[in-house]
């Protein structure tokens, strides 16, 4: 059974930073795809980040510049770095894998 668990989210001041974390198992993590989502009320869920079993990553471009998506295999996990925080940025993140899991959501509210 596949699970993802995120963490790391909160709020935070514009122009802050913030680390989001999903840890996952189930099934062999480094053959996967990984991304983080997110969904701010009254919107439907956007993409934000993905990056490929080989480090390949790709962005929404309303998060280029600001965002860096990584992963460690090693420990199951899938990190969301944002910088440059804006208030447009609140939502719930979601962590997603292969585009078929999903986890719980971690709230980020950014504060102007």
């Amino acid at each position: 059974q596949v699970q993802l668990v995120e963490s790391g989210g909160g709020l935070v001041q514009a122009g802050g930073s913030l680390r989001l974390s999903c840890a996952t198992s189930g099934s062999i993590f480094s053959i996967n795809t990984m991304g983080w989502y997110r969904q701010a009320p009254g919107k439907q869920r956007e993409l934000v980040a993905t990056i490929t079993s080989s480090g390949s990553t790709n962005y929404a471009d309303s998060v280029k510049g600001r965002f860096t998506i990584s992963r460690d295999n090693a420990k199951n996990t899938v990190y969301l770095q944002m910088n440059s925080l804006k208030p447009e940025d609140t939502a719930v993140y979601y962590c997603n894998r292969n585009f078929v899991y999903w986890g719980q959501g971690t709230q980020v509210t950014v504060s102007s």
